[in-house]
């Protein structure tokens, strides 16, 4: 875990800096479309993540994934569920996907759940949502985000605790974040 935190802090940096946050989670229309966006990504990516991608090593992915809060959340702010099942998604992914580069991928999007805890106060104070309608991604695990985050580096370093894994997660990592970057800063169609 210290050794992706370290290898990805300049990518994570890069990402942050690209994301007008304030707009993104001010304005609902800019909101909305952060969610659409965030949705295609995770639409493409958890398709290749399946649970056997980790090799037994990460029992509990099925209630990591976020695109069922992701849908959750444009239902709940008026979109039609086959609208949102119809949204363009990311065609740019890591290519190879063993246990170790998914958990590099994986590793960004449970950062995210981090990174929702302050966005969070901000949408509900702003466009006055929640974790029961529109923000529910942002809520992610509620009270056991840290609780998640602490299992997920468990199984981590359990799993990448070999050179070459921990390198292969670290690239897959890094792609990952400048994918999601690029992917959320790109003009809509």
């Amino acid at each position: 875990m210290a050794a992706l935190r370290l290898a990805t802090s300049v990518s994570h940096q890069r990402l942050e800096k690209r994301l007008d946050v304030k707009a993104r989670f001010t304005e609902l229309t800019a909101y909305r479309a952060h969610l659409k966006k965030m949705w295609g990504f995770c639409a493409a990516l958890e398709t290749r993540l399946a649970p056997q991608s980790f090799a037994g090593a990460l029992p509990d992915y099925d209630a990591r994934r976020k695109l069922p809060l992701l849908t959750h959340d444009l239902v709940s702010l008026g979109a039609d569920a086959h609208a949102v099942a119809a949204l363009p998604r990311c065609a740019a992914l890591p290519v190879e996907m063993d246990a170790a580069a998914a958990f590099g991928c994986v590793y960004v999007l449970e950062g995210a759940t981090l990174g929702g805890r302050t966005l969070l106060p901000l949408v509900e104070n702003r466009l006055g949502f929640s974790s029961e309608h529109g923000a529910r991604y942002l809520a992610s695990y509620g009270d056991n985000v840290a609780a998640m985050w602490r299992e997920f580096g468990a199984a981590l370093d359990g799993w990448c605790c070999v050179a070459q894994r921990r390198l292969t997660a670290i690239q897959a990592a890094v792609t990952t974040f400048d994918i999601l970057g690029d992917w959320l800063c790109a003009e809509a169609p």
